[in-house]
């Protein structure tokens, strides 16, 4: 069986540390990003490594025939990872800016996955990793759109699993809280383009937001139970090699504790925890 698998997303953070692991693990990465330039620094690292944009059914397209001219047309994983965060309140969401999350977040994972079954199916294997969060399992206040693409995701791929039933292509969810990467960055320059946030009744907690968040703390965070990458890394392995992969992994404390009080509390006692957290983490 080949150990060729497509990553999205390895520019940084956990598409980057999987990315590198894995090779040292024995498999042929195809790693792929959204800019030229890190596409090009991926190479000098020597990665195969190819441009693949979420949001282009063009760019898709062209990089999985890319992958496939060199593994013969077989593909054993594909790790969805590629995503972003889009914050503000849900009512400062326009169409459009919710419209650009689902499309990265969930549509364009959708169409690779679906262009990748068919090949699965003929080679009779395959795995299918989708990196969510816990923000796919609990919300949290100022979370709107990243909320809706990975509970959409979770959905989707539970779904997934159960049509793919029988046919040893396996499909797992990875589902980390806080992780070290660039992910605070990205969000951050996407809430100071995206939101308008002179105009809205959220006016002063977007205020005392922004002054907390000067660049440094972003890209340091300020999470005790935040991880490196390679825990999620250590999950995406067994679900790339046990003989029954597991249909969700938890990574980081506040997954875990999460799903386990969405499974035991009422909703309006989650309610008031998760408005609790959101409270201290906008202070």
């Amino acid at each position: 069986m080949n150990k060729d698998i497509l990553i999205t997303g390895c520019s940084t953070g956990i598409g980057y540390e999987t990315a590198h692991l894995l090779r040292l693990r024995g498999y042929r990465v195809f790693a792929t990003a959204r800019k030229p330039d890190d596409v090009e620094r991926l190479k000098k690292e020597g990665f195969e490594a190819h441009i693949l944009d979420l949001d282009s059914s063009d760019s898709i397209t062209q990089a999985l025939d890319w992958v496939l001219e060199h593994t013969d047309g077989k593909l054993y994983a594909l790790f969805n990872n590629g995503a972003y965060g889009q914050p503000g309140a849900v009512e400062d969401l326009t169409r459009d800016v919710l419209r650009q999350q689902l499309e990265t977040n969930l549509l364009g994972w959708h169409e690779l996955t679906c262009k990748v079954l068919p090949i699965m199916r003929k080679q009779g294997y395959g795995r299918i990793i989708q990196n969510s969060s816990v923000l796919g399992l609990i919300t949290l206040k100022y979370r709107g759109a990243y909320n809706c693409s990975k509970f959409a995701l979770e959905g989707l791929t539970d779904t997934l699993r159960q049509e793919l039933h029988g046919s040893n292509i396996f499909v797992s969810l990875v589902e980390p809280g806080p992780i070290t990467s660039q992910f605070r960055v990205n969000a951050y320059n996407a809430f100071k383009e995206n939101i308008d946030t002179e105009n809205s009744a959220h006016k002063e907690v977007y205020a005392a937001v922004n002054k907390r968040l000067s660049k440094q703390d972003v890209e340091r965070g300020n999470d005790p139970f935040t991880l490196e990458p390679e825990a999620v890394v250590k999950r995406v392995i067994h679900a790339l090699e046990s003989k029954r992969p597991k249909e969700r992994y938890y990574v980081t404390f506040p997954t875990y504790l999460f799903a386990y009080l969405r499974r035991f509390l009422s909703a309006r006692w989650l309610d008031r925890i998760l408005r609790r957290v959101s409270d201290d983490e906008n202070k």
